[in-house]
């Protein structure tokens, strides 16, 4: 039985990623959104990093915590294509074998980015890909698994963002993280519930995949009737039970917005900016845009950038 995950994850545990990651994981720069909004929008631009997503944080931190003699054999994921670029990326530098479970609707620029890294994919449909995270694994696959949400070592990894947003904007009143499986707004949170306690998180999902809104208006994990969509870094069928201590213990809310406003938040991201997000990270501008989190210094995480470019053009077309 899998030991419970900690809530909120150490401070000590963040600090000593933050050590681990450095050199592999840029630290991103925080800038201000100049635009009309009820708040003081900034951007943590994690589109910046190499693999164009925050994933690379807790990637690098698990592999570098792993045992070398399992490493040996090879690593595996299972993830949309963020996480997936994140483990491959670590895995080359590293030399050896990484496989990616990945569900059928997987953006194209995702799955080919994985495979330029060296990765082989493996496409599942989306509730046999699901059942991976439910489970923690799953037969026929070889060397070390790693949790593209609910593991210590990733969420600590993740957290490392949060450390840097309170360093470089240390009057910031709330963040907001788009909510996949819970890995970063976790992370972010339990950072600032330590060095920085009086900081709201809130999460933002999109009315098509917002299992975490449900959740929290049920007082407990339940189905949800996901829907895929461009916006696909984020949602599912439902919070991730070993998640739930933690999203419901540390975040304030879930802003649930539309795919209107997410794309909205893409085309002024782009213009104002000059920033590109993929559809997660845009919809947690589209949730600070509509003042739920309050009207003071809001951190939007750009928690990606790996979106097609066939997409964002339909998008800007008159």
């Amino acid at each position: 039985m899998r030991a419970p995950l900690p809530v909120p994850v150490p401070l000590a545990e963040i600090e000593a990623a933050q050590r681990r990651i450095a050199g592999t994981a840029v630290r991103t720069p925080l800038i201000r959104l100049h635009i009309d909004a009820p708040c003081e929008l900034w951007l943590k631009l994690e589109n910046l990093q190499p693999i164009g997503s925050f994933k690379i944080r807790g990637a690098a931190n698990a592999m570098a915590m792993a045992d070398p003699d399992a490493l040996s054999r090879g690593v595996w994921t299972a993830s949309a294509g963020n996480m997936a670029q994140g483990v491959a990326w670590c895995a080359r530098e590293r030399g050896i074998r990484c496989t990616v479970v990945v569900p059928e609707h997987a953006p194209a620029a995702k799955v080919h980015a994985v495979e330029r890294l060296g990765a082989t994919v493996v496409r599942r449909p989306h509730e046999e890909w699901w059942r991976i995270l439910v489970e923690h694994g799953a037969p026929g696959f070889d060397g070390v698994f790693i949790h593209p949400v609910s593991e210590r070592a990733v969420i600590a990894g993740n957290g490392t963002a949060g450390l840097e947003i309170a360093a470089d904007l240390p009057d910031v009143d709330a963040v907001i993280v788009p909510y996949g499986g819970g890995g970063l707004a976790s992370g972010i949170a339990s950072a600032l519930a330590a060095v920085a306690p009086r900081v709201k998180v809130h999460a933002a999902e999109v009315d098509t995949a917002a299992p975490l809104a449900a959740a929290m208006r049920a007082g407990s994990p339940v189905p949800f009737d996901y829907q895929p969509s461009f916006v696909d870094g984020i949602g599912g069928r439902s919070v991730l039970a070993d998640m739930w201590p933690l999203a419901s213990t540390l975040l304030s809310s879930s802003i649930v917005v539309t795919l209107d406003e997410v794309i909205d938040a893409l085309r002024v991201l782009l213009a104002r900016a000059r920033v590109l997000a993929e559809g997660a990270g845009a919809a947690a501008v589209a949730a600070g845009r509509t003042g739920q989190a309050g009207h003071g210094k809001v951190v939007c995480v750009i928690s990606g950038g790996n979106i097609n470019l066939e997409t964002v053009a339909g998008f800007l077309a008159p």
